[in-house]
């Protein structure tokens, strides 16, 4: 088969490598399309390699037809739609599943729109809902609002139920993104995040939840202004590695900084946030209540360009790559 390889000077180069040889509680998947996400950048540059086990190449996140199944899978047959969360090796013509990280493709959903829910709605379900302990009637600060991401976790958010607080870098983008439905956008070039929080709480609607993946000085310095009790999730560090973190507020609030990946949680728990996703989110896609967001689809020829895309921050929604 063919897959997406690196070569010595970071290009991709579409190249043969050996047929996934499935294990008895694997099905083989036909890609039809793998999303992008910005760990696949970090990996292209030899930061963010695949985990033991999992193929070298690129894509967490992939949608396609089950080819053939393991003699210990019963819960999935030949000729399934399905998308599937990976720890590494999408960006290829076939890929090896174990049975419990696939979900079946929503009703009414295409390839595409399908293969952008794996990682980012388990990414923002984690985050939001299980680390956040998110509730209906709560506030949200989901910032970097024009993110691929923020546009799966903003709309997620309003669908249960929670009042959402975002960021961008330009009175342009805000406009962009209103369709997601948050109910503040604040321009942070001109208005300081910290500040508005500050506001927010003076106003009673403070910010219980936080998926930040930004970070650096504005989570220090918005993190008193939370909700008694409240989250910060912090998945990235975009903006900075460092902050200044008053510790006052953290105890008299009994407030919860977290570190949370996806990547490095065990199978079992990867799976059970899956469960979660097709139980609880998946009629809410399949009810138009959550629509996935998608900026471009490209053939999986012009992957370079798709990676271009990304690395320019140009995108609102989720870049696919289209392989047949």
């Amino acid at each position: 088969m063919k897959a997406m390889l690196i070569d010595e000077n970071k290009n991709l180069v579409w190249s043969d490598v050996p047929d996934p040889v499935i294990k008895d509680d694997e099905v083989l998947v036909k890609i039809h399309a793998a999303a992008l996400n910005r760990a696949d950048l970090l990996q292209r540059q030899g930061k963010y390699p695949s985990p033991p086990g999992c193929p070298e190449w690129m894509g967490l996140e992939v949608a396609g037809i089950i080819e053939a199944v393991g003699k210990d899978v019963t819960n999935w047959n030949i000729g399934d739609k399905v998308c599937a969360l990976l720890g590494g090796g999408g960006y290829a013509e076939y890929v090896a599943v174990k049975y419990d990280m696939l979900m079946p493709i929503p009703n009414g959903l295409t390839m595409e729109e399908a293969a952008a829910l794996p990682e980012a709605y388990a990414t923002s379900y984690l985050n939001l809902f299980i680390e956040g302990h998110l509730e209906a009637g709560q506030t949200a600060f989901i910032p970097a609002g024009a993110s691929g991401l923020a546009s799966v976790a903003i709309p997620m958010a309003k669908a249960f139920g929670a009042r959402v607080i975002t960021s961008v870098l330009s009175d342009e983008i805000a406009k962009k993104i209103e369709w997601l439905g948050a109910d503040i956008i604040i321009n942070s070039t001109k208005e300081c995040v910290e500040e508005i929080l500050k506001a927010e709480e003076e106003n009673g609607t403070p910010v219980n939840v936080s998926m930040d993946c930004l970070s650096g000085e504005t989570l220090g310095k918005s993190l008193p202004y939370m909700a008694r009790g409240g989250y910060w999730i912090v998945i990235s560090t975009l903006a900075g590695t460092e902050t200044n973190v008053l510790l006052r507020p953290l105890l008299t609030k009994g407030l919860h900084l977290v570190g949370s990946m996806l990547r490095n949680r065990t199978p079992a728990f990867k799976a059970y946030i899956l469960s979660q996703l097709v139980e609880k989110v998946w009629p809410k896609i399949e009810s138009g209540e959550i629509k996935p967001s998608i900026y471009k689809v490209l053939p999986m020829s012009e992957a370079l360009e798709a990676h271009a895309i990304l690395e320019r921050s140009e995108n609102i929604g989720k870049v696919v790559l289209r392989v047949c």
